[in-house]
């Protein structure tokens, strides 16, 4: 399980040092390979273990063909899909195409979200971060049946 929140620079060539507490596991257990591609709700990226993604695109690939959300989830998750290997150093990187749909420049964070991590651009994960907290109190939301035996 990944967790946790990690500020991390870009370099120039667009890589990311992967950090060590997430390094050791993705070296025993998934050989370091990954696949990032682009989160279809926020202006960020996923980055999967390998197997961890392709349980997903099998998923995705059993979707109706004809039902035009599905498309457009499959043409966007899976169009964008990219596999990055983590380098002797820990580092992958992070394709320019991507870099530029999630606006990330030079200060990124990493977030731990068990099977995957998201990839924001530091700034515009403040912003949303701030916003989130801003727009619903506990009080406010309505949770899923599953979520609301769940004690914190």
């Amino acid at each position: 399980m990944f967790r946790g929140v990690s500020l991390i620079t870009l370099d120039v060539k667009g890589r990311l040092g992967m950090p060590t507490r997430h390094r050791e596991r993705l070296e025993t257990h998934f050989g370091n390979e990954l696949v990032i591609t682009i989160d279809t709700d926020e202006r960020c990226l996923l980055v999967y273990p390998t197997p961890q993604w392709e349980e997903i695109e099998r998923s995705l690939s059993a979707l109706p063909g004809l039902n035009k959300h599905a498309r457009r989830i499959q043409r966007l998750l899976v169009g964008h899909a990219t596999d990055c290997d983590m380098d002797s150093h820990g580092r992958i990187l992070v394709p320019p195409p991507l870099r530029e749909y999630a606006g990330l420049e030079k200060r990124v964070v990493l977030i731990g979200q068990g099977k995957k991590f998201e990839l924001w651009d530091e700034t515009r994960w403040n912003e949303r971060r701030e916003a989130w907290l801003e727009e619903e109190t506990p009080e406010d939301l309505e949770l899923p049946p599953e979520l609301v035996s769940l004690a914190l």
